[in-house]
């Protein structure tokens, strides 16, 4: 039960933002008793309940916070309702008069209602929307200020009718596929004295609603996480990777799934958690997973250190890790030596050390969810944070490379368009990007997978897998079918990853012409054939690939043979290029005559090594573009 404790232990030393809405975008911290829910419909009463305005509301401002009952929190029927804020067919009396077309639970949220009024924890506003409600008039008031819109028959409309001349209601746009009578309904009541209108933020009504709620609890047995009595959790929260999210990490059904029943009598006899504890641990582990976990489909993954500091994310690449603005200034050519970005890197963990104590406790947790209804911790470790920083510095610093396929967009003035400039870094690939390096970006399946392979490598520090090594280098050795900047970005991930799993090695970034490896050597001679010929094209104002790259996986698997053809398809172009190629020809010689004769000959299969010696000579070339353009 340790994530449950470091969850709970986490929102008690964060529970100071708790119920702050800063970003829309972003699930709060939510008060325990309480979940967000996206509105549709905002409605402005008076203290007396008397209705005053309304309006639909946009997207960007739909998320709410709303109490809940463990019940409701949790509902996949209707039979739950939320005690303040909820759908119209729970808060509008007269819902099946226009219409509404699925079950009415009017009478069950006004009991509910009634009854938090009645209680010692009662609230004014509460007991406002309680007047209102009671009117019997939500829809007809809706109607009436043209929130929404009825048919001819006098009914609720399904759908607006696009051959109408007038434009579309806000209301259709803002509900999507589903009808008028799904809206989410907030409130909103105005006092003169309280400047507080909104429900939804006012922390009196947040702890009117949880000390009512409290009393409603009987049941007091020992809680397994704190180990005391306490009361106990009935049902424990869900919407844990988004708002519609119904699995839960604990749940019992013996009726169907048969969970306990032959160890246990009942489900609290597995394990008993306390109201408080569950309520608290969930809404932290939903507000950090909002705020910064890495999601994809059903998977989510999350860090964080137990106090609340900010702690560097595993799941970064090295430049969302530096900055950009770190690595490269507005005024400075970018730098890619090792010693460079080894100070970059050191000034940045450094920082975070500073922060971090070396006891202090980061956690990083997987989840994921092989059903709708149930969800299961795929990774879960417990790390000191001397330990968490050490390996994620040794991640970036042992599986670095030159990337060049991020880019930032900046708006273009004169064509009123976006345009995109590329931001080139040494480092080391996200798991994502590794992942779509090897599979693109269609398979979700080979992606969540690739990226739980991977977390162990960073988190672990174990040794990276060798088939999704081979798996990226055979993907950038085939430039067939993907697009030149996604066969790039896969060519440059294919050399971090290549250059990790042989670290003892120590193979550098940059061109080394003393290493005399027969796929090393390959890879150069690769890149110069590649650069001799795109030399010749550009002369001649031609724009069509080149024959290594056409070759370059027949060249992967037999080189010697291969490289005959490349060699001898570049006559004419020497012959285009006349005297300015005889510095490419005497390079090419001298990687020649820099191999075994053996290893020349031998046309077995290269192994990834060679991609580490065609993108050195490749970005050596770029480093001194004197060199392309011109003979000395």
């Amino acid at each position: 039960m340790s994530w449950i404790q470091n969850l709970y232990e986490t929102y008690e030393n964060c529970k100071s933002v708790a119920g702050l809405t800063n970003d829309e975008d972003k699930v709060p911290l939510l008060p325990i008793c309480h979940t967000t829910q996206k509105a549709q419909i905002e409605i402005v009463i008076d203290s007396e309940g008397n209705f005053k305005r309304a309006r639909a509301i946009e997207q960007n401002d739909a998320t709410t916070i709303i109490p809940c009952t463990e019940e409701s929190g949790g509902r996949t029927s209707g039979e739950a309702p939320h005690p303040l804020c909820d759908k119209l067919q729970y808060v509008a009396k007269d819902y099946k008069i226009y219409g509404g077309n699925k079950k009415h639970y009017f009478e069950n949220y006004h009991k509910e209602l009634r009854k938090w009024c009645g209680s010692v924890f009662k609230n004014p506003k509460v007991k406002s929307v309680l007047r209102y409600v009671e009117k019997g008039n939500v829809i007809q008031d809706l109607v009436r200020h043209k929130i929404l819109h009825l048919n001819e028959n006098g009914l609720l409309m399904n759908e607006w009718d696009k051959q109408k001349e007038t434009q579309m209601p806000l209301i259709f746009k803002v509900i999507s596929n589903s009808s008028q009578s799904d809206a989410f309904v907030r409130w909103m009541v105005e006092i003169p004295s309280d400047p507080q209108a909104a429900v939804w933020t006012d922390k009196s009504i947040h702890e009117s609603w949880i000390n009512y709620y409290r009393t409603l609890k009987q049941k007091r047995e020992l809680c397994y996480v704190k180990g005391i009595d306490t009361f106990m959790a009935d049902q424990h929260p869900a919407k844990i990777r988004n708002a519609g999210d119904k699995a839960k990490i604990i749940s019992s059904n013996d009726k169907d799934g048969f969970t306990f029943r032959g160890r246990f009598l009942t489900s609290e006899q597995c394990c008993g958690v306390g109201f408080d504890v569950t309520q608290k641990a969930h809404n932290a582990l939903k507000w950090l997973i909002s705020k910064q976990g890495y999601r994809n489909d059903t998977q989510a993954i999350v860090s964080w250190a137990i106090s609340g500091k900010t702690i560097p994310d595993p799941f970064a690449d090295t430049l969302a890790l530096i900055g950009f603005e770190n690595i490269n200034s507005d005024n400075d050519v970018p730098v890619f030596t090792a010693q460079n970005f080894a100070q970059k890197l050191n000034k940045k963990i450094s920082g975070y050390r500073s922060d971090i104590s070396d006891t202090e406790n980061i956690i990083v947790m997987g989840l994921d969810s092989a059903t709708p209804g149930r969800m299961s911790i795929t990774f879960y470790r417990e790390l000191k944070g001397s330990d968490f920083l050490s390996r994620i510095d040794n991640w970036h610093r042992t599986c670095s490379w030159i990337h060049d396929y991020r880019f930032t967009e900046s708006e273009n003035t004169r064509e009123g368009k976006k345009a995109r400039k590329s931001l080139r870094f040494l480092g080391a690939p996200s798991p994502k990007d590794i992942a779509e390096a090897i599979y693109g970006k269609r398979n979700d399946v080979l992606i969540k997978a690739t990226v739980e392979r991977i977390l162990p490598c960073i988190i672990d520090q174990r040794i990276l897998p060798s088939d999704l090594v081979e798996s990226a280098v055979r993907r950038a050795s085939n430039r067939f079918g993907i697009s030149f900047w996604e066969w790039n970005k896969a060519l440059s991930i294919a050399c971090a990853l290549y250059k990790k799993l042989h670290e003892e090695e120590e193979l550098t970034v940059a061109l080394d012409e003393n290493r005399k490896t027969r796929d090393y050597l390959y890879g150069r001679l690769l890149a110069l054939a590649e650069s001799l010929e795109q030399w010749a094209l550009s002369e001649g104002e031609k724009d069509r690939q080149t024959t290594a790259a056409r070759l370059m996986q027949r060249f992967a698997d037999h080189p010697y043979t291969t490289w005959r053809n490349i060699e001898l398809a570049l006559a004419p172009y020497k012959a285009r290029l006349g005297g300015k190629s005889i510095k490419r020809q005497y390079m090419i010689s001298q990687v020649v005559a820099a191999f075994d004769p053996e290893d020349f000959t031998n046309d077995k299969k290269l192994s990834g090594e060679f991609l580490l010696g065609y993108h050195s000579q490749r970005e050596a070339f770029r480093r001194q573009k004197d060199d392309v353009t011109e003979s000395d």
